[in-house]
């Protein structure tokens, strides 16, 4: 199980498709806290994902404000690699 939770903001998914009138948000689990400041520099490399942040619990969200997507290392590996979307 997780102990930290790396969660942003989609700002290009958001308002439309699965998250019409609301608002995306990914969430990824991280082993540690390393895992989870590699996730989050990752997401910050990304322009078009906001607020990232890193919580220790998993978080929840209000379904009708919220389209909340989980991640996780088998189907988004390439989050957990140092500088992946830096390059």
């Amino acid at each position: 199980m997780a102990m930290y939770y790396v969660t942003m903001t989609d700002s290009f998914l958001s308002g439309w498709g699965k998250a019409k009138n609301r608002i995306a948000k990914y969430v990824l689990p991280a082993s540690n806290k390393e895992e989870a400041e590699i996730v989050a520099r990752n997401a910050r490399a990304r322009g078009e994902m906001k607020y990232v942040n890193i919580a220790l619990e998993k978080p929840v969200y209000d379904p009708k404000k919220y389209q909340v997507t989980y991640g996780n290392k088998t189907k988004s590996k390439n989050w957990y690699i140092p500088g992946y979307f830096s390059r």
